[in-house]
């Protein structure tokens, strides 16, 4: 790790996180500006721009990891809303659960946006601790994601996790899934892959 403290893990609700918009950008662009994710300093902008945005989301919270005054890593989300959004994945999401299930299992459950760490603080455990923290108030256990079939270091990092696997792509292999979150009530009902 680029500093030799302990990382903390502290979490931030709505616009608490504003302050730190740039080192996130700047997070996301470390660990999203190589494969298999690809995107450029633009989307990197981009996210910091829709931070601004997002941090106004009912719901909205951060997990921020600290090693000093260095940014490590984030998740971050907020309470899917209803109706079920429209933009973005959401009609991907939507498609491979169907209208119903959306409905019951995403709509009103903690939905994490964007989980990233420094490809320096990889493998000490903090996307791991991240994620539980940025979840650990989910309405009644309910959390979910997005992830993308193209990265299977991802789907494996949730699969440990214990987080389930709900929607399932095409045989192509492209496209993205949907994972329900360890405390979901709905893990035992997401359908097996065919």
């Amino acid at each position: 790790m680029g500093s030799s403290l302990v990382p903390a893990v502290r979490v931030l609700h709505g616009d608490g996180v504003l302050p730190h918009a740039d080192a996130l950008r700047s997070v996301y662009a470390d660990a999203f500006c190589a494969p298999p994710w690809n995107e450029t300093e633009e989307s990197a902008a981009e996210f910091a721009e829709r931070l601004r945005h997002d941090a106004r989301r009912p719901g909205f919270s951060t997990a921020l990891a600290q090693a000093g005054r260095e940014v490590l890593g984030f998740a971050c989300g907020w309470t899917t809303p209803r109706p079920f959004p429209v933009d973005r994945c959401y009609p991907q999401a939507a498609a491979g659960l169907g209208a119903r299930r959306t409905e019951d299992w995403l709509c009103g459950a903690f939905e994490v946006d964007e989980l990233a760490v420094r490809p320096g603080a990889h493998g000490h455990g903090l996307a791991a601790r991240l994620l539980d923290a940025v979840t650990a108030d989910a309405p009644e256990g309910r959390s979910w994601l997005l992830t993308s079939v193209q990265s299977p270091r991802a789907m494996a990092f949730y699969e440990r996790r214990d987080w389930t696997q709900a929607t399932h792509p095409s045989p192509d292999g492209k496209g993205i899934v949907v994972f329900l979150g360890p405390r979901h009530p709905a893990r035992g009902l997401a359908p097996l892959p065919l």
